[in-house]
């Protein structure tokens, strides 16, 4: 069997669960426009099918988050253009290519999963079916579009192993060589952004302290305000990495400013070690007000208008199923099923 040449393509996707934060814009939006201006095609989703299956979600608020989050897309940089703009569940093959990989995926992977594990604690029979397949789902997300490189978090590398699985399964049961073995890409500085509060902990929009995050709504004073009550040590900066080892707190605020200056760790220590937090907190809220406040200013602006908002999903579906009606099309065929009629 002759290997198969895919076009460089990359799919990543956030839940629009509300209040984006600063380690959406540093894990992930920052990335997903970094991958715009190389030589691939973009697709990027509001995953609202994924946001249903842990909790309920008051419908307007789901509607308005899912706005909001792709008003998040467009003011860090993401051109609807350039990029393909999707709202997940207006692309049905998502849906029908999950069930088939329901049906290629094994009990023992799922249940491996850390995710379900952490999510259905010790409550498993209340969980949803939802929660449980939602790697199914997510790895449907990823190769409907027969994607080639996924930007992630190292908190969903698992997942990405499972999607590598599932195509890998499939392509061996039908002795065919259709989906690719998707590459995840974890990369940067500030891959996975800590709270300001508790520099142990992953920052969140669940917190209870506001203050522990910098929500992408901040205007300039809040951003500099939480920066400047950030929890630190009385420690100087180190002129090394190695410095900040068992200082989580002091390794998030070096990280968050090598990441909002597009520059390793190593190098920003080089430039300020030796430094008192009382002098690089203000170099760091001055950085995040410059990098953060505009990108607030124009998802307000956007919000103001969300019919704009409305036809740009619309306008993304449209191109994105020119994408995966074909695949899924494909799909069936292989596994000898009727293919659906070509509207």
């Amino acid at each position: 069997m002759s290997e198969t040449s895919f076009t460089p393509r990359v799919f990543s996707g956030i839940q629009p669960t509300g209040n984006l934060h600063l380690g959406n814009y540093l894990g992930a939006l920052k990335r997903f426009v970094d991958w715009q201006d190389k030589d691939a095609e973009t697709i990027y989703c509001m995953v609202d099918l994924h946001a249903i299956t842990a909790s309920f979600q008051e419908p307007q608020a789901l509607m308005r988050s899912t706005r909001e989050l792709c008003a998040g897309f467009i003011a860090a940089g993401l051109d609807p253009e350039q990029s393909i703009l999707i709202n997940q569940s207006q692309v049905p093959e998502h849906a029908q290519l999950a069930w088939i990989f329901n049906c290629v995926a094994r009990m023992g992977w799922m249940q491996r999963m850390t995710q379900w594990k952490d999510k259905a604690g010790k409550n498993q029979q209340n969980a949803s079916l939802g929660l449980f397949a939602y790697p199914a789902l997510m790895a449907a997300d990823i190769l409907v579009y027969h994607a080639t490189h996924v930007p992630v978090g190292e908190d969903q590398k698992q997942h990405l192993e499972l999607t590598r699985d599932i195509a890998t399964k499939f392509n061996h049961d039908y002795g065919v060589d259709f989906f690719p073995i998707t590459e995840p890409v974890i990369e940067g500085a500030a891959t996975r952004v800590m709270s300001l509060r508790d520099g142990s902990k992953k920052m969140s929009k669940s917190d209870a302290s506001d203050a522990s995050r910098i929500n992408m709504t901040d205007d300039a004073d809040t951003i500099a305000k939480k920066i400047r009550k950030a929890k630190t040590d009385p420690e100087a900066l180190p002129s090394e990495s190695k410095g900040l080892e068992e200082r989580p707190e002091a390794r998030n605020l070096v990280n968050i400013y090598a990441a909002l200056m597009d520059q390793s760790v190593d190098k920003v220590l080089a430039d300020v070690g030796g430094k008192q937090f009382s002098e690089f907190k203000p170099m760091l809220a001055e950085l995040a007000v410059e990098k953060l406040a505009p990108i607030s200013s124009e998802m307000s602006r956007l919000m103001d208008d969300q019919s704009e908002i409305d036809k740009i999903l619309t306008r993304g579906s449209e191109r994105a199923r020119a994408i995966t009606a074909p695949i899924l099309r494909q799909t069936y065929d292989i596994i000898g099923m009727v293919p659906p009629v070509e509207v």
